[in-house]
């Protein structure tokens, strides 16, 4: 089974960066694809940016977030930039397999604030 373990959120000011790490582990798996999802109180869970061979942004992030995997393709990141207030929200690492199954972290806290 995959584990996902995620790090990296915290409290920034607006206009602030962050990145958002996320570690697979486990059994050797096939990955069709890792993305980020959020979830802001009262609102669905909505996805920010997913990277399979190519990478694919919700409107909203687009020029501000990037998502990039390590040469291990066991770690995927989330580098956030120009942070704004709607951007609160908790932060999920979701990972595909073969299988179509998703594993999913268990999310970290990013808190856009002045």
């Amino acid at each position: 089974q995959v584990q996902l373990v995620e790090s990296g959120g915290g409290l920034v000011q607006p206009g602030g960066s962050l990145r958002l790490s996320c570690a697979a582990s486990g059994s050797i798996f096939s990955i069709n694809a890792m993305g980020w999802y959020r979830q802001a109180p009262g609102k669905k869970r909505e996805l920010v940016a997913v990277i399979t061979t190519i990478t694919n942004y919700a409107d909203s992030v687009k020029g501000r977030f990037t998502i990039f995997r390590d040469s291990t393709k066991k770690n995927v990141y989330l580098q956030m930039n120009s942070l704004k207030p709607e951007d609160t929200a908790v932060y999920y690492c979701n990972c595909r397999v073969d299988s179509g199954y998703d594993y999913w972290g268990q999310g970290t806290q990013v808190t856009v604030s002045s």
